[in-house]
């Protein structure tokens, strides 16, 4: 479980986080939903350790980030896996090298442990097959589970993911969010989602945390999405399913 507490955090004279408060739970997909310049990308950065917040408390399981040591953030962060908007893989890697990375840079396996590892994590995201392939030789859907299996392959408590469903298809976002679903329960993860996907908030949506200019203006879970009388959540559930149908 992921605990924010009383976040400010300001760029010059713009506040961009104002007295945020929320509560991320573990073994669910928990969503951070909001129009653009909303905040919600600068909240995520802030938990994550990205951005230092002006004020204000996160705490990891128990764990105050202001009272730790370097040695102990270094510690935390191993505990995170990423996915990032443009599943950011190397290039020059295969999909197997670019799954083995963080096990290359923060594990004691050994090689032969480190390939079975991320094979493994490629054959839960149904790329097994792919494992000699080139980033360029993937789709934009299979370059999102090569960035899910590389994120998970450390095991880790906290999964955070900013935009997953970016740039895909209807078809191949839904897939993703079923993935980051199944995978969620699987790890048991405390899982993140910075979203602006709205078929993502009613079908995973856990737990859902609305920003509004840096305040948060609701949570709830996709149940109470569907009937809040909150109105600027309906105004956005309402464009957003114009936009979905808009040819």
């Amino acid at each position: 479980m992921i605990e924010v507490s009383h976040l400010h955090k300001a760029f010059a004279d713009k506040t961009v986080l104002n007295d945020v408060s929320a509560t991320f739970r573990e073994g669910h997909t928990n969503l951070i939903i909001g129009q653009s310049g909303s905040g919600k990308t600068v909240l995520m950065k802030t938990i994550v350790g990205l951005l230092q917040p002006d004020s204000g408390d996160i705490v990891y399981d128990g764990r105050s980030v202001a009272t730790l040591t370097k040695r102990e953030r270094i510690a935390l962060h191993r505990e995170m896996g990423m996915i990032f908007q443009g599943a950011a893989l190397f290039d020059s890697l295969t999909t197997l090298e670019n799954v083995m990375f963080p096990l290359d840079m923060f594990s004691r396996m050994t090689y032969r442990q480190r390939v079975q590892r991320a094979q493994e994590c490629l054959d839960r995201v149904n790329l097994g097959d792919a494992a000699n392939k080139y980033p360029s030789e993937l789709s934009g859907g299979m370059q999102k589970r090569a960035a899910i299996a590389r994120a998970i392959v450390m095991n880790p408590k906290y999964l955070f993911c900013d935009e997953p469903n970016s740039g895909l298809d209807p078809k191949t976002a839904v897939l993703i969010d079923d993935l980051l679903s199944e995978l969620t329960r699987e790890y048991h993860t405390t899982t993140i989602i910075n979203t602006h996907d709205m078929h993502s908030v009613m079908t995973i949506g856990e737990q859902i945390v609305f920003i509004v200019k840096g305040r948060v203006e609701w949570t709830g879970n996709s149940a109470s999405a569907a009937n809040t009388d909150n109105a600027a959540l309906n105004e956005l559930l309402r464009a957003s399913y114009v936009d979905a149908r808009r040819p």
